[in-house]
């Protein structure tokens, strides 16, 4: 999958965002990344929030486990999450070793 990696323990997901989504969640595909809808809006970076805790949530990581890398000011994002416990629908578990 073009949408995530694993950077040893770590996952980095590669997430369009789309704001002021009437429900939060994973949507699916958007090109070559995850689509991920949040409720807050894209200003004063409310919406980054959303995406970073929506992603612990999901991943069972505290908030402090994920870092967006590039892209606050865009839609297109590539967010680090260190060492989850649990994964997203679609992406497979790291290989061992």
């Amino acid at each position: 999958m073009s949408w995530y990696r694993w950077d040893g323990a770590d996952l980095i997901l590669t997430l369009h965002v789309q704001p002021r989504a009437r429900v939060a969640g994973i949507v699916g595909l958007h090109g070559d990344a995850l689509k991920l809808k949040v409720t807050a809006p894209a200003e004063a970076g409310r919406a980054n929030e959303d995406v970073v805790s929506l992603l612990a949530a999901m991943c069972a990581v505290t908030r402090a486990a994920v870092t967006i890398e590039n892209g606050t000011a865009g839609r297109r994002k590539r967010v680090r999450i260190r060492t989850p416990a649990a994964l997203p629908d679609g992406v497979e578990p790291r290989a061992p070793g």
